[in-house]
């Protein structure tokens, strides 16, 4: 008996390099991303709540220091991360949120382009999340 599940097909995935990752590296990211979401979430409230609150600096502060230890400990695993969507994406969701904050472009769909793009991205498979592009 074999240990593999059969396949009718042989995918071509063209991933990225990668490298081994510590476990508790993977560990501590899941609380990491945790923290990210909490973060993320009441800046995307910021901008959709009407009123315009102000966002707390312990938010934002959240968000995108999680944010660069997140992409930091992707990187050490896909060593090519801005050659994949995964990468790409987080690159265009910091276009979309600059552009935003700057008046570029309209706050709250801005904003919420980037979280839907971000989160279809992260949930995407693995063959999608981190296939090189070029």
């Amino acid at each position: 008996m074999t240990d593999k599940k059969p396949t009718d097909h042989i995918r071509d995935t063209r991933q990225g390099r990668t490298a081994d990752r510590p476990y508790w590296i993977l560990i501590v990211s899941i609380f990491i991303r945790a923290a990210h979401q909490v973060g993320a979430a009441v800046f995307l409230a910021v901008f959709l709540l009407p009123g315009r609150p102000d966002l707390p600096l312990l938010y934002l502060v959240l968000a995108v220091a999680s944010g660069i230890v997140l992409m930091a400990a992707e990187m050490l695993r896909h060593r090519q991360l801005l050659r994949e969507p995964a990468g790409l994406t987080t690159i265009v969701k910091l276009m979309l949120i600059g552009m935003a904050i700057h008046g570029w472009l309209p706050g709250g769909l801005a904003i919420l382009a980037a979280f839907i793009l971000a989160s279809i991205f992260a949930h995407a498979p693995k063959h999608i999340r981190h296939w090189r592009l070029f």
